[in-house]
Parts: structure tokens; sequence; C-alpha cells
């Protein structure tokens, strides 16, 4: 069923239920309006015609054995009513009145009569008389001595039937009008979607945004597409490996501010008024290339499109040679370091020193179990507990003392969780290191870490002989691509990665310059949020 059957279908289906529940209601509630409208009318006529002097005085003369004559004067009343009949009767319910006057004189018909003859109360019924069914309101005619008869005033069904059927017909082509401009408004309003959907069934829409977002992921350079409020309405996925560094999902930064991902591109598009444009932008240390396509719409510029890419320069390319030729270099000097270990211990073998190979081999291992002994004891946190020894290893070759709290503790969290510690505590010691082993001239190099989940929250604590952060770049140390560090060198993303882990799961990150001129990080989390 195509789309706009399916909407007609429905649409139609749902306004003929709601018509006809609305029209049996209210004609159930038009004829029980009428029915009772009747009898009040019919009680008040009777109650008139009972307070009539020469009704009393009429029956009055009845029950002595006298008559006086009131076809005309009661004929007269009924003419000027939409009563069927008006029957005055006697204590003894003699007809004292009666539009065919032969009745005249006769019993009236129906036992209907009696509660108000021997009671005095009015009352209504549906009976048949003389004249056919009809609804029957009866009232007292009293004097100074009691009830002396009653008055009858009737409304024949066929009659009453033909003025209800009149009146709902009546509403009926009202509700048939208000049905006509039902479907009308659906038939329009299905047309209307129709043209917004570009006449495309819903299979056809799915499979259109599966294809858009196949597409988008598909291209190798970074795609967003922002609002004309500057926020983001669509992102690929290379997009967000640059501009997030893989912390956050689409999910997350749809519908946030470009400025909350990179302030250069939010000023570009603030610049580019309606116009394709091209500028530079940094993220960390490599250089990018965005182009700005407007979105136009009916009303104007709507927002922009962005494509950006990594502009590959002669110099970025020299770079990052370097830094692969340096990091090779390093690779060699440990291999040859490892090399000439293993010529010392083999040398001592092939000599039969057992004894000293043993003592070299123990003395190559000690600070290493010890160090071990010491993480397995106060981080039960495996993984995090092998981060910790991996980075023992890197200080050691570096020849900076990490130094580890012995009132360490950390329990044993879900994956999710450990990935999260694990990305916090890695870029934390990884730049206390490196702040340390920059500042060994000036001062004996240590790196110290603290970390415990014994109450509420997670703390982690920790603390470098580093020089601290420069002045001029406090304010932003923590933005991407932002560092203290030597120009040539792949920085400003760890600090930015544990701020953006750290705002994820609503914790908090501290920095200050302590009293012995060290500089200590610290960050509080929820154990709550980071477990939900």
């Amino acid at each position: 069923m195509t789309l706009k059957s399916y909407l007609a279908l429905i649409t139609i289906s749902t306004i003929t239920i709601i018509i006809v529940a609305v029209a049996l209601v209210f004609g159930y509630s038009l004829q029980n309006a009428y029915l009772d409208g009747i009898n009040k009318r019919g009680l008040e006529l009777a109650r008139v015609v009972a307070h009539d002097e020469k009704v009393i005085q009429a029956v009055q003369a009845s029950n002595r054995g006298q008559h006086l004559s009131l076809e005309q004067h009661i004929e007269n009343l009924r003419r000027q009513t939409d009563a069927s009949y008006i029957v005055v009767v006697d204590k003894q319910a003699i007809r004292l009145s009666h539009p065919t006057p032969s009745l005249v004189g006769e019993t009236f018909i129906g036992d209907d009569v009696y509660p108000t003859l021997r009671q005095g109360i009015d009352s209504t019924s549906l009976a048949s008389g003389s004249l056919g069914e009809a609804i029957r309101n009866f009232t007292p005619i009293k004097d100074n001595s009691g009830t002396i008869g009653a008055v009858s005033v009737g409304y024949l069904s066929k009659t009453t039937s033909e003025l209800i059927y009149q009146h709902l017909r009546e509403a009926g082509l009202l509700v048939a009008f208000v049905y006509l401009l039902g479907v009308i408004i659906a038939v329009v309003l299905i047309a209307k979607l129709k043209r917004t959907f570009l006449c495309l069934e819903p299979e056809e829409i799915v499979q259109k945004f599966k294809e858009h977002e196949l597409i988008l992921d598909s291209i190798r350079d970074g795609i967003i597409a922002i609002d004309h409020e500057l926020n983001v309405t669509a992102i690929n996925s290379m997009a967000v490996e640059w501009l997030t560094m893989n912390v956050l999902s689409p999910s997350q930064v749809i519908k946030q501010p470009l400025s909350k991902q990179s302030q250069s591109l939010s000023h570009f598009a603030l610049e580019a008024k309606g116009q394709i444009t091209q500028n530079r932008f940094s993220l960390g240390k490599r250089e990018f290339m965005a182009t700005l396509y407007p979105i136009k719409g009916k009303k104007g510029d709507v927002g922009y499109v962005i494509v950006f890419f990594p502009d590959h320069g002669e110099k970025s390319l020299e770079q990052e040679l370097t830094a692969s030729k340096n990091y090779a270099d390093l690779l060699r000097a440990k291999t040859h370091e490892y090399a000439n270990r293993l010529n010392v211990l083999s040398g001592m073998l092939q000599a039969e020193h057992y004894e000293d190979a043993i003592e070299f081999l123990q003395q190559e291992s000690d600070g290493d179990q010890a160090a071990l002994r010491r993480i397995i004891k106060t981080i039960e946190n495996s993984a995090v507990a092998g981060l910790i020894f991996a980075k023992h290893n890197k200080a050691k070759d570096l020849k900076v003392e990490m130094l580890i709290e012995r009132d360490c503790q950390l329990g044993r969290y879900p994956p999710k969780t450990n990935e999260t510690l694990v990305t916090l505590v890695g870029n934390l010691i990884d730049n206390a290191l490196l702040a340390a082993w920059s500042n060994r001239l000036i001062t004996s190099p240590f790196v110290k870490l603290y970390i415990s989940d014994r109450n509420a929250h997670i703390m982690i604590q920790i603390e470098d002989s580093g020089a601290g952060v420069d002045e001029k770049l406090e304010s932003r140390i923590l933005d991407f691509g932002v560092s203290s560090k030597h120009n040539t060198e792949q920085h400003g993303i760890g600090l930015y990665l544990v701020k953006k882990v750290v705002d994820q799961y609503h914790g908090s990150l501290d920095w200050e310059r302590s009293e012995v001129n060290t500089t200590v990080f610290s960050i509080y989390l929820d154990k709550r949020a980071l477990t939900r």
C-alpha cells in the first residue's frame, strides 16, 4: 500500500469512526432532550389547564352529577399549543373533553390516570388510548376539598417521531457537512505530505536515509552540516575522528553547537555570509583545508555544509618523516641495548659462570618484580594494573622515577568503565612522564600516582616534577591541539581526550602548582555515572 493510500485509509477511517460515534451520541442526546422537553411542556400545559376556573367548575359540577360543556374551551386551548390532545376527567375518570366529541362522557382508557386521581401527583407515561400510542402527562385538578379530577396532555408517538426525525435529519445534514469537510481537509493534508516527502514512500525515505549515511561515512574527507544557528545537523565518521579523536559518537555531536568541537570552523561559518569560502585551520599540529558551501532554501540560507581534509604540505610531510626516523633510531638503540645485555648473559653462560648469570638476571628483574607486586597488591583492576606496569617500564627507560602511593585502591569494573579509566590514567601518566623528563636538568625527574575508589567517587591524582604549564597557555591547556611541548612533536591530544571523557561523565578536572614546585592533576568521577 502506498503512503497516499495508507494515509487516506487511516484518515478517512478515523474521521468516519469519530463522525459515526458523534452522530450516535448526538442523536441519542437529541432524542432524549426532545422527549424530556415534551414531558416538561406537557406537564406545564396540564398545570395551566388544571388551574383554569372553567375547568375547575366543570369538574365540580360533574362530580355532583351535573354536566357543563368543556369541549370548545379545551379545543381552543389545544390549538394554541403543539399538544395532540387535552383531556379533562372528573374524579371517576369520566371524560369531560376529548378531540372526538362522541367519546365525551366515556371512561378514560388506561390505568395510568389513577395515580394522579388517587394520590394527587403529576405523572408521565407512554400508553395507548383511543387515539393511539402517545406520551401522556397527567396533573391533578384540586379545590379546597382535595383532588377532584385530572388533566391529561398527550403527544401522539407518530407525531413525536416525525418531529424527532425532522430534527435528526437537520442534525444529520450538519454531521454530513462536517464529515465532508473532514475528508476534504484530509485529502489536502495528504497532498501536502506527498509534496513534502517528494512523492517518496516510507521505504524509499528510509532507503535514501541509509544511503545518505553510507555515502557520508565512505568519504575520506570530514563532512559537517550545520543549521543557521551553527548547530550540527549531520556529521560523518571521519569528521568525528578528526574533531573528537573518537571520544564522542556522532549522536553525541549532532544538535550540539559547532563551537564545542572547533572554534575555528564556527568562526568561518559566521564570516562566510552565505558565500562559498575556503579557509585553513589546525587540529593539534595537523593543518586542514575547509570549504564551506551554503545551503539555500526558499527563505534564504538555512545553513552550511563544511568539507575539510588534511593539508599535506611539504613542511608537514617533512615533520612526519623526521618523527618516523627518530622513532626508528630509538627502536635501533633499544635493540642494541638489549642485544648487549643478551651478549653479556650469553658470555657468562658459555664461561659457566652460572651464579654470575643468575645474579645478573636477578638485578634486571628485581625492580620490575617489586613494582609489579606493589601494583597487584593495591590495584585489583587488571586493565589499569597492566597499564600502570607498562608505564612503569616506560618511566624506567626514560630514567624517571615512578612512585605509586601505598594506599591506592581500585576495584574491578565493567569493560566499558575500564576503557574509560585506561584512557584517563594512560594520558595523564604520559603527559607527566614527558613533563618530568623535559625538566630533568633542573630537578630529579619523578612522577607520583594516586588512585582510589573507596568513596562514592573515583579519584585519580598525578604529580610530576615538570616545569609546569606556561602562563600563556593556562586558560587553553585543555583545548585540542594546545600544549607546552616542542613544536615538532605530535601533541595537544592527551589532555583534550582526558577533558572530553571527564565531561562525558560529568566529573571534574583540576590542576595546580604545588608549594614544592610540582604540577598536580586531579580527576574526580562519580562511580554511578561511570558504571551506568
